[in-house]
Formats: C-alpha cells, sequence, structure tokens
C-alpha cells in the first residue's frame, strides 16, 4: 500500500480525460494475517491507484460471500498481499479509468463479482481497483445493494448451468437446494433458457420455487424423494445440480438421463461413493468447477445474462440486508455460523459507521 500522504499522482487516463489526484485515505475492511473473522479491522487505506488497464470504482455495496470466509481464513489459498481487503462483489460508479481500459467513463453504474483472490484486493472498502476486463455496466434500473447481492450466485449458476452443464432448451434440470442463494439463480437461468425444472428444497418453499420458473417441485424431507423426482423425469434428469452440497452419487447417478450430466458447485468437504459402472456404461458425466477460476471470458459471457435478468426484474435476493462497513467481522461471524441461510447481507461503505485507525 501506498503512503498516506499527499502525493500527486497521475491516474494515466485517456487524453482528454486525465486528472491528478492526491492520494487521499479510504475506510476498508481488511485482515493482516490469515484468521478467524474477528482479526477483520475497520481502518484507513490509501486509495488504491489504478493501472492502464484498471478502473477505479466507488463501491456503493460490496455483499458477503460464504467463499469470502474461505480466503479470510486460509481454507481457500490464493495470493495475498496484505494488508488485504476483504469481499469479492462489489457494484457502485465507476471514478477513474486507466488509459487502456476501454469502454468506460466516469459515472457509470458498474459492478463485478471477481476480486478479493488470485491477488486482487477485494471490494469492502469505499473505493475498489477493478480489471476492466473483470468489470461490467449496471443497468440504471438495479439498485446497488440488489445487485450486488445477486451477481456472485447468478454467476455461478450461468457457469454451472452452461459453461460446465451444456444445458439446452427442452431439457431436465434438477436443482437441490432450490430455495437457497445460488439454487433460486439457477431455477431462474434454466427456466429463462427453456428448461424443465425440477426443484428440491424444503416444503414451506414451494410456493416460492414456482414464483422463479420450476416446473416441479419435491420437498427434500419427502421420504420417497427419487421416486418422485423419477416420476418427474421420467426419462431422466439431464443436469443435475446440487447446490445444497451433500453430493450423493449414487442418488444422483441413477437418476441422470442417457449422456446426463452432474455438476458440482458445492460440498468442498464432501466424500461421496462414486456408482462408475452405472456412471460410464450410460455416458454420464460429473465435473466440478468454482467460480474463482472462471476465466474473464466466461465471465463476461455469464455478465450478458446476468444483466438482462437484472434488467427485466428475475434475478432479485429472496431477502437483502443491509449493514455498514464496520459490520463486516460479524457478517463473516454470522455467515459462518448459518446465520445468513437463504439472506443475502451487503455492506453499504456509505452507510453511517465507525471509523478505524490509520495505517500506513
Amino acid at each position: 500500500m501506498p503512503d498516506l500522504t499527499n502525493i500527486t499522482r497521475n491516474t494515466g487516463r485517456r487524453p482528454g480525460v486525465v486528472r491528478e489526484y492526491v492520494a487521499m485515505a479510504m475506510r476498508a475492511a481488511y485482515i493482516e494475517r490469515l484468521g478467524p473473522a474477528e482479526d477483520i479491522r475497520l481502518g484507513k487505506l490509501a486509495v488504491p491507484e489504478p493501472g492502464p488497464t484498471d478502473v477505479l470504482v466507488d463501491v456503493e455495496a460490496s455483499a458477503v460471500n460464504p467463499v469470502d470466509t474461505f480466503v479470510r481464513s486460509g481454507r481457500w489459498r490464493t495470493p495475498i498481499d496484505f494488508p488485504f481487503v476483504i469481499g469479492r462483489d462489489l457494484a457502485g460508479t465507476v471514478a477513474a479509468v486507466g488509459s487502456a481500459a476501454l469502454g468506460f467513463r466516469p459515472g457509470d453504474r458498474v459492478w463485478s463479482n471477481s476480486l478479493g483472490h488470485g491477488g486482487r484486493q477485494g471490494s469492502a472498502a469505499e473505493q475498489a481497483v477493478v480489471p476492466a476486463d473483470r468489470l461490467y455496466h449496471l443497468p440504471d434500473s438495479v439498485d446497488f445493494p440488489e445487485a450486488a447481492a445477486v451477481v456472485h450466485p447468478a454467476g455461478t449458476a450461468y457457469l454451472a448451468l452452461f459453461t460446465h452443464g451444456r444445458l439446452r432448451t427442452g431439457e431436465v434440470a434438477l436443482v437441490i437446494g432450490a430455495a437457497g442463494n445460488v439454487g433460486s439463480a439457477l431455477v431462474v437461468l434454466a427456466r429463462e433458457a427453456g428448461a424443465h425444472v425440477i426443484a428440491v428444497a424444503s416444503g414451506r418453499d414451494e410456493e416460492y420455487c414456482r414464483s422463479l420458473g420450476a416446473a416441479d417441485f419435491v420437498d427434500r424431507r419427502d421420504p420417497d424423494l427419487v421416486r418422485r423426482i423419477r416420476e418427474r423425469s421420467p426419462d431422466g434428469v439431464d443436469v443435475h445440480l446440487d447446490a445444497a452440497g451433500h453430493n450423493d452419487f449414487e442418488q444422483a447417478v441413477g437418476l441422470l438421463a442417457h449422456r446426463g450430466r452432474i455438476v458440482l458447485l458445492a460440498g468442498a468437504d464432501s466424500r461421496p461413493v462414486l456408482p462408475a459402472g452405472e456412471l460410464y456404461m450410460n455416458d454420464r458425466s460429473i465435473v466440478g468447477f468454482v467460480i474463482s477460476r472462471a476465466t474473464t471470458a466466461e465471465l463476461a459471457e455469464a455478465s450478458v445474462t446476468i444483466n438482462r435478468l437484472l434488467a427485466n426484474g428475475r434475478l432479485r435476493p429472496r431477502a437483502l440486508e443491509t449493514a455498514p462497513l464496520d459490520a463486516a467481522a460479524k457478517a463473516h461471524i454470522r455467515m459462518e455460523r448459518g446465520e445468513l441461510s437463504a439472506r443475502r447481507l451487503v455492506l453499504v461503505p456509505n452507510a453511517a459507521g465507525t471509523q478505524g485507525h490509520l495505517i500506513s
């Protein structure tokens, strides 16, 4: 991090829009080492300076995700420079643009869902630098906190369904955990693509899942769960997605159609039994992925669909809670305790909060 002195710097923006600015301090939620949520500090860091292919964003909203806790704790190993600003997703407005960062200008409404890993600083700050190829325009009609709340689950859902699941119009998609954050995005995106969606969730969530576009619903507690699913997909399931992360392969493989696909997107600690014979004898397949390793081209492709569904109101968080930046540590604690199930918590940097200390 640069010195917090009054150094005049040039942002390197294109001719005609170049400006010089004084390196200022910004409030940020950060860590100085990997560890528990209690180690998250609220303090002042220097405003980051965008490079030629970067964009400086005034952050209006930064979502809290399970993966944020994995990075902070060290469970998910990724290059980190300390002090490390936590957070992955943001929505906000462009403040400054690097000389080679085409397609953006100050004042543009934008979002990103791939900060806070791979050597990139995070989003839980008043300002953040985003590589231009990881930043997308936000439709004018969409609220910043709502956008920040859905872009990570929706990006995960898109990659699961289309990049890795190769879902096609008319196919059957089985979504387990359909009422959760990623699960609900899976239902919406699969239905929008013309798939027949079978949702599995708690019985109390049936109305919600059907409102998202699920054609069929099965209560996850039904003792005849497998039979109920087979009744609704007599030819088998084309794409099987377990957003709850239970990953019961003995059950899942038997539900697949010929050339059906299981896409793993949750449950890092699961150790299921694999019925290999039934898998390969029917041309069935299993693929796993994490959004953290998605290419910029894959993320950009997903952003097109995400923006379309944001603009038409199809992508919205079921329950949204906002909190000031100084609630970051508490937010991580609640996430790790499982207190935010199906609820999205978004940090709002410009909300009233406790001021932190100054570091250099």
